[in-house]
């Protein structure tokens, strides 16, 4: 074969991989489009005949400070995700240590136990979960939801201790050498070789706490307490809800934050998940 015919076999695999590509970002899009082409659209209905609408209005915007209480909403949201995130990288870092630098009696078993359990889903257990939290008279407080998103993070510990184990043993036995404990080691070796590792763990878990309507529309009862995904859903819930575009402009607003912090640490996102990859 002729090192032409290669060339342009090589070409044609190129484009259909851009082909891929570029269909692939236009079915991602386009359903974010429709959702900001509609929150800007007259009228209450989702549906329209055309993308782009005729005539724009931010009227939707306005009503849902002015008939809601949006910004309470968010704040509860950021306050939980906030908090979660904190607790949750805390955690599953610490687990991640401990997995990888001790060596106990039951280790192998314990996480082999852990790793069965995060995979089934975490609704399995909202009713135990309910039950407990009533009688540690924690419903309808943003605190249950905290303990909840923390407390099931180190399940995630598999990533963490992945990352650890690829640190030279040389270098903390040194630092043993100068006296260094575990908590100095922890501290001042593991953590800072792992900041991209830690900015991952930390915007999943922000993101996770951020998104999550299923255990905060079962925890939450009072409207001044609900976060944004159960606030949302209460303005379309019912027979005859036909606020569709107030939803909408709800939506948009509860992505910008998000994709906002996305683009901000994306390279450390990506220098996360590179290591991840190459030293998992």
């Amino acid at each position: 074969m002729r090192k032409s015919d290669l060339k342009s076999g090589f070409n044609f695999g190129n484009l259909l991989c851009y082909i891929g590509l570029v269909t692939i970002g236009i079915l991602c899009l386009y359903p974010a489009l429709w959702v900001i082409m509609s929150s800007v659209r007259p009228g209450n209905a989702l549906y329209s005949e055309h993308l782009i609408p005729t005539s724009f209005t931010l009227q939707h915007y306005r009503d849902l400070f002015a008939t809601y209480p949006y910004a309470q909403w968010f704040i509860n949201t950021f306050k939980v995700a906030f908090f979660t995130m904190i607790f949750s990288t805390l955690l599953v870092t610490i687990t991640g240590y401990v997995f990888s630098r001790f060596r106990f009696r039951g280790r192998q078993k314990i996480m082999l136990n852990m790793l069965v359990v995060g995979m089934f889903p975490g609704f399995m257990s909202m009713i135990a979960v309910y039950i407990l939290l009533m009688q540690l008279q924690l419903l309808d407080t943003h605190l249950s939801l905290i303990l909840v998103y923390s407390a099931g993070a180190p399940m995630g510990f598999l990533y963490v201790k992945s990352f650890f184990d690829t640190v030279p043993q040389s270098l903390i036995d040194a630092a043993k050498i100068d006296g260094a404990g575990h908590l100095t080691v922890f501290r001042r070796i593991m953590l800072p070789l792992s900041k991209p590792m830690l900015v991952y763990i930390a915007l999943t878990s922000f993101s996770g706490g951020f998104v999550d309507f299923i255990f905060a529309n079962m925890v939450l009862s009072t409207p001044e307490k609900q976060t944004l995904a159960v606030g949302l859903f209460k303005i379309v819930q019912g027979k005859f809800a036909t606020e569709f575009t107030l939803f909408a402009a709800g939506c948009v607003l509860v992505a910008v934050p998000l994709t906002l912090l996305f683009i901000v640490l994306q390279r450390y996102l990506v220098e996360g998940l590179m290591a991840g990859a190459d030293k998992g």
